[in-house]
Order: structure tokens, then C-alpha cells, then sequence
């Protein structure tokens, strides 16, 4: 019995320094290397913070542009999805839910042309970004809410479309509150 007591102690406590001690301060090394040391690089708009460039956070109102909805609720603190199926009734329910929310505040857009990411939250629950679609479906909306001529909110979504990264990787995006932020600052 000591034979296997002794050797999984130490075997535990060996993990423990190094899953709790070494590994942290390894990350904690590296992140003082990258923008706001590993803080999050923090969003401001006249003067005051108003996010983080990389957290979704919740807008509603008809005169913004709508973020991806959130399982979490936008809390950061518990990153994660919903881990319902697109078999499960409630999740379906939810979906259709959040279709018929977008569909009464944006009536000229057909069904058809809503962007799934405006009516299913992301894996983490926390993305920032939409696609330029996700953005453009919007754009009626926000021009009648706001009296702002179409042509000028589509500019400004343009302007803000991120491209791939290095041209190759991933998906063009558009950060959401970036986004909303310049859509205050037009005239």
C-alpha cells in the first residue's frame, strides 16, 4: 500500500505546483508582453470607457446596431454557450423568439435574409463582431430611427468591416461596439 501512497501524493502535489503555480505565472509572463498587459484593451468614447474591444455587450435600442445575442447574458465572467441542440424545442423556441423580435423592429427585411448569427448566440456567448451582412441587414432600421440618409449608415458599416486576417484567415467582421460608437459621433 505505501508502494502506491507515497508516489501519488508526491504525484499530486508535483501537478498541483505545476497546474497551479508554474503555469499561471507562465501565462501571467506572456500577457505582459500584449496591449494593457492581459487586461483587455478597453473601448472609450468621450473620455469615459464604455467596453472592451473583444466582449460583446448587449444593444437593443432601434437607433444602434443589434449584437449577436448572448447564453451568458454578456457576463464575461461565465463564458459558454447554450450547449442546446438545433433539435431541442427550447432552443428552437428561443430562435424563433429572437426571429419574430427582429422582424417587428426591422419590417422590411425579409426572413430569408436575416443572418443566422443575429438570432443564435455564439459558442462563448461573448462575441463582439457580426458579419457585414449581420450589420447591413440593420442599416434601414438605424437610417429611419436616426433621420440619417441610407447611403451614409452603410458607408459607416463599410468603413468599419474588418477583412481577414492577412487577407486569408477567417471571416470579415464588423466590432459592434466600434460600430455604434461612430454611428453616435455622425451628424
Amino acid at each position: 500500500m505505501k508502494t502506491h501512497i507515497v508516489p501519488a501524493i508526491l504525484m499530486t502535489l508535483a501537478t498541483f505546483v505545476l497546474l497551479v503555480v508554474i503555469y499561471p505565472l507562465i501565462v501571467w509572463g506572456f500577457a505582459q508582453f500584449a496591449p494593457e498587459k492581459g487586461r483587455g484593451e478597453t473601448v472609450s468614447a468621450n473620455g469615459k470607457v464604455v467596453g472592451f474591444a473583444r466582449v460583446g455587450q448587449k444593444f437593443t435600442a432601434d437607433n444602434y446596431f443589434w449584437s449577436r445575442p448572448s447564453a451568458v447574458e454578456y457576463n464575461a465572467a461565465g463564458s459558454s454557450g447554450s450547449n442546446k441542440g438545433p433539435s431541442n424545442p427550447d432552443y428552437l423556441a428561443q430562435v424563433q423568439a429572437r426571429i419574430d423580435t427582429f422582424l417587428v423592429h426591422n419590417p422590411t427585411v425579409p426572413k430569408s435574409a436575416i443572418p443566422s448569427e443575429l438570432v443564435t448566440a455564439s459558442g462563448s456567448g461573448l462575441d463582439p463582431d457580426l458579419s457585414p451582412q449581420g450589420a447591413e441587414v440593420q442599416v434601414a432600421r438605424i437610417a429611419k430611427v436616426r433621420n440619417l440618409p441610407e447611403d451614409k449608415v452603410k458607408e459607416l458599416v463599410k468603413t468599419h468591416t474588418e477583412g481577414p486576417f492577412l487577407g486569408l484567415f477567417g471571416p470579415s467582421k464588423v466590432n459592434i461596439l466600434a460600430l455604434n460608437i461612430a454611428l453616435d459621433q455622425l451628424k
